[in-house]
């Protein structure tokens, strides 16, 4: 991740343990599927980028067993008592700025990272070179440009106030050097990486309960920043909190893509 005082949806608000479980509940079955088709089994040794939250941390380390070894990095690791222990080890790395804490190893993970990291270039290099020869490298990363709404289906002024705000939070997350159209450049980076076998495809939920939770929890964490801008006003951001609990906003995420590679075997 990169360094927290650059981090828009910094992981020390007590919304960022919502946002994680929100994200979680919409990404976890995608994530798991991917692994899955990449052979994970008994024994592996895996590197988890940037862990946020312990979902796929613990996962990880069901189907590599106790023979394996999940290795669980973020520049913010206050939530590893629920994941430490047994395979997992916890340590807190900013894949933006430092070296790789492993080498050789069977598979390396990024979920919504990369497009936060000021030096992605580096990271990625850092996740590459990680890798044991024929080993794996997923990522997966959001790209809000190329679908900038939230509510795809803009009818009338609760739609329309939505995506205003969703369009201000785009607005704040460019300011701290994110890049919006970063996932759709997943596949082209993985091969100029070296990689081979690389395969890509994108998910989004157009309305599911956990939109509506995410959605209401990442507006609270950045309601300063919103306000301060001139990007939204108190009473328009206490308006659409409130339409987001009545649920009929149908919202959005941005796709999501997710891109894999295998290191050459040679």
């Amino acid at each position: 991740m990169t360094r927290e005082n650059d981090y828009l949806l910094d992981n020390a608000r007590s919304e960022a343990g919502i946002r994680f479980d929100a994200l979680s509940e919409l990404f976890d079955p995608v994530t798991f599927r991917h692994v899955e088709s990449l052979g994970i089994t008994s024994g592996w040794k895996c590197w988890e980028v940037g862990a946020g939250g312990p979902s796929v941390v613990t996962w990880l380390a069901d189907r590599v067993g106790p023979t394996g070894r999940v290795l669980a990095t973020d520049i913010d690791t206050s939530w590893a008592s629920r994941a430490t222990g047994g395979t997992v080890e916890v340590l807190r790395h900013d894949v933006g700025r430092d070296d790789p804490p492993a080498t050789g190893l069977d598979f390396v993970h990024a979920r919504l990272v990369l497009v936060h990291v000021a030096d992605r270039e580096r990271a990625l290099r850092a996740m590459v070179s990680a890798l044991r020869p024929g080993g794996w490298l997923l990522l997966e990363d959001a790209d809000p440009a190329s679908q900038p709404l939230i509510c795809l289906d803009e009818y009338g002024p609760e739609q329309a106030l939505a995506n205003r705000l969703r369009t201000g939070f785009r607005s704040l997350l460019a300011a701290r050097g994110a890049d919006l159209s970063y996932g759709r450049k997943l596949p082209r980076l993985l091969r100029e990486s070296g990689l081979t076998d690389v395969t890509a495809d994108a998910y989004f939920p157009i309305t599911s309960p956990a939109c509506d939770v995410l959605e209401a929890a990442t507006v609270r964490h950045v309601r300063e920043q919103l306000v301060s801008a001139g990007l939204a006003t108190d009473e328009e951001i206490d308006r659409h909190l409130t339409n987001v609990t009545s649920g009929r906003l149908d919202l959005a995420t941005s796709p999501m893509i997710s891109a894999w590679g295998r290191r050459p075997l040679s």
